[in-house]
């Protein structure tokens, strides 16, 4: 924690002996602070202090993100700017209780009282593992007669176009659940017929009979005017009040029927579970006598409220992974790096992102398991190799790491929960990284013995001893990893050598300097608190919607009107969006467009200064998106027509805003609080233990190393060279000095 100056954090051996971490819920025995709370150690290392004055001391700011295996507490008391951080094991028996113990550990050991809580802001998977997990709700669609298979249809691309036996993903909405209407919207907005209701009726009645929980309303030019699909709604509602309904034009009214309606699909599959998670939070959190009103992160890197959750939960898909990026583009801005390839690495997943010039970079299309994702998101890009990635050997003796984890519970074996099967976190352990101290704030202490054992049988079938093959199942993930980045690499057109890596999660600092290594990038950062740089996001970010208007003409200077009209009716909506988020500051609408040149089949996202359509200006929007498509292809055609397709607004209310103090930098060597045995590059050698608190501003030092802390473990391979920065962040070079 950071108090007067300094930081302070729960001592990483402060439990002697440190016990297994056992939740505690009203009154249950076994928790680790049964026992008398734990010692505190100093650590003195950066302050991130509140640049808000006058608030009282008491007030706190607390930021949660859930993973798979850890829910991450990031908390600001907003009066000193001290700022403490907590991991507590999830609990998949009962999702969250661990919300609750993280609490309850925080009111004792850091005094904090949950009626001083005024800003609440939580990062959750729950949407997108209800897809991965195919544990949504049973749906219904209602399209137009004859675009019955829009789903099944989609954009007739194989998931791999290099495999003679891959296959389209199972929908999900069966197609003896997709029902077509006798109804037509032309695109120019003008109607052809009308819905027929008695169809409408038979189709509510089948689909109640087969199972469906609710329907999804998808008609052809919905986004020129979503008339049609508002009446089918309402008749639905009069019919069968009690199944939910969601229409295609209210979710993300956008041309292209397929990714309006696949949007649609995906925010009524996840409605169910997403909002009564979010009830029973906000039920918890009044329970525990938070007065705060929760807000959750978006998959746009902004804040929602609880309410427009439970409405918009498409727009939460990729809440915890787009927080992260949030958090490591501050820690960048502050650092004075502006390129930046993040690495996140949690039990189950690793996910990679670009920031470039200090901000996160945002796209469409993102893939949710094996479906698009059309709302805007943080560009990432995900695979399946985590701390708990389960190693296997297939029938051709060739070892894989992941995707299947063993998550929190069992976890891997060496966390001493029951599970025995080896993954990446046991590999580390019986390679001599991880299990010099206890981890997670004192809840974990690693089995060395038991991680040997779930690793004995793979080395048998490999024919290789315990190390080596712990070895060879870090090479496996860490290959798998590089193969991801170049593929982002590829897709961006960026040469990774002019950024810097920056490792966070639980698990991306024990990889991410040999993966950093591997791809040839000359440098690695490493935050002070790594372990929770995706709450501390959700602190920092601010309330952002993003809403969409389909113009779809040329862009000319008849055009304009029709644009101004759509960026007055945007505004409006931004404006009003933002109140209703509880926000009376300051708007920040930002504009832009999704333009082409004529007979393209794919837009430009293009930044648009709103004088432009004001003062209905046409040149500054076609010199704007020339130079856009230039700079991403390496082409413009300054004579060709030009096509606007959609125009956007981002309505942005700034949240608190953090800043960093610096530290003076007193360069001198600094010395390992001991040295261990770590099998790396092919041999055991000793390595220096380097405890994080110890590090002061200036210290340098060389790898192989091992950096152990509260939040999660450094590794720090052969030939890196390392320096502490004022922030205290770690900086690793390759190649020579710090």
């Amino acid at each position: 924690m950071y108090n007067a100056g300094t930081w302070q954090t729960v001592g990483i051996e402060s439990l002697t002996p440190p016990r297994p971490y056992k939740p505690r819920l009203s009154g249950a025995e076994g928790s680790v602070l049964d026992a008398a709370p734990p010692a505190v150690r100093p650590f003195p290392g950066s302050g991130w202090e509140q640049g808000m004055d006058g608030q009282p001391a008491e007030d706190w700011k607390i930021g949660v993100d859930i993973g798979g295996t850890f829910m991450d507490f990031c908390a600001l008391e907003a009066g000193s700017g001290r700022v403490v951080s907590l991991k507590v094991l999830t609990t998949p028996d009962d999702p969250g209780a661990e919300l609750i113990e993280g609490l309850r550990l925080l009111a004792e050991r850091e005094g904090l009282h949950a009626d001083a809580v005024n800003r609440f802001v939580h990062g959750t998977t729950v949407g997108i593992n209800t897809i991965l997990q195919r544990k949504g709700a049973a749906l219904a669609l209602l399209t137009n007669s004859g675009f019955e298979d829009v789903i099944e249809l989609a954009r007739l691309r194989m998931p791999d176009m290099y495999s003679l036996f891959c296959a389209r993903p199972e929908q999900l909405i069966a197609r003896d659940m997709v029902f077509g209407i006798t109804t037509r919207m032309r695109a120019d907005g003008s109607e052809a017929a009308a819905p027929d209701m008695g169809e409408v009726a038979e189709a509510v009645r089948v689909a109640k009979a087969r199972g469906a929980e609710g329907i999804i309303v998808a008609f052809l030019h919905a986004w020129r005017d979503g008339r049609h699909e508002a009446a089918v709604k309402d008749e639905i509602a009069r019919l069968a009040p009690e199944l939910f309904v969601f229409t295609s034009s209210e979710v993300w009214p956008v041309i292209r029927e397929y990714e309006r309606t696949t949007t649609a699909i995906l925010n009524g599959y996840v409605h169910p579970r997403v909002a009564g998670y979010l009830t029973a939070l906000e039920a918890r959190l009044a329970a525990q006598g938070v007065p705060a009103r929760a807000m959750l992160t978006k998959s746009n890197g902004g804040l929602m409220n609880a309410a427009e959750g439970r409405r918009a939960c498409v727009s939460m898909l990729l809440s915890g992974t787009a927080s992260g990026v949030i958090g490591a583009s501050w820690l960048a801005r502050q650092a004075g790096e502006s390129r930046i390839l993040t690495l996140d690495i949690g039990g189950t997943s690793a996910d990679f992102a670009l920031i470039i010039d200090g901000e996160p970079q945002f796209g469409v299309g993102e893939l949710i398991g094996d479906f698009p994702l059309f709302v805007p998101s943080v560009a990432v890009s995900s695979i399946g190799i985590g701390g708990g990635s389960i190693a296997t050997v297939d029938g051709h003796g060739v070892l894989k790491v992941g995707p299947e984890s063993a998550g929190s519970l069992p976890g891997p074996a060496a966390y001493g929960r029951g599970g025995t099967l080896p993954t990446v976190t046991d590999a580390m352990v019986v390679c001599g990284w991880l299990g010099h101290s206890s981890m997670a704030y004192g809840q974990l202490t690693m089995d060395a013995e038991l991680a040997r054992a779930a690793l004995a049988p793979l080395a048998g079938r490999l024919g290789r001893g315990v190390e080596e093959t712990a070895q060879a199942i870090l090479d496996v993930a860490i290959s798998e990893m590089f193969v991801e980045v170049e593929k982002l690499a590829s897709r961006t057109g960026v040469d990774l050598r002019d950024y810097a890596l920056m490792p966070f999660g639980g698990g991306g600092p024990m990889l991410g300097a040999f993966l950093a290594r591997e791809l040839g990038m000359g440098r690695v950062i490493a935050p002070p608190l790594p372990g929770v740089v995706s709450a501390l996001g959700g602190l920092v970010a601010d309330l952002r919607g993003d809403f969409v208007r389909t113009v779809y003409a040329h862009c000319d200077a008849a055009a304009l009107p029709l644009l101004d009209e759509a960026r007055e009716a945007l505004s409006a909506s931004g404006r009003e969006w933002l109140l209703a988020q509880g926000h009376d500051g300051e708007a920040d609408l930002r504009l832009s467009a999704d333009m082409r040149y004529a007979g393209q089949s794919y837009e430009v996202e293009v930044p648009l200064d709103a004088g432009w359509i004001a003062g209905r200006e046409v040149e500054p929007i076609l010199a704007a998106f020339h130079a856009m498509h230039r700079r991403l292809y390496d082409f413009a055609d300054e004579g060709a027509a030009v096509e606007l397709v959609n125009l956007r607004l981002t309505a942005v209310g700034a949240g608190p805003r953090l800043s960093a103090s610096v530290e003076a930098e007193v360069v001198a060597e600094a010395r390992p609080e001991r040295e261990v045995r770590v099998f790396t590059d092919g041999a055991a050698r000793a390595v220096g233990l380097y405890r994080r608190e110890d590090l002061h501003a200036g210290a340098r030092f060389r790898g192989p190393a091992i950096v152990a802390q509260q939040d999660t473990t450094f590794a720090i391979p052969s030939g890196a060279a390392l320096r502490v920065d004022g922030y205290r962040n770690l900086h690793l070079t390759f190649g020579g000095e710090a």
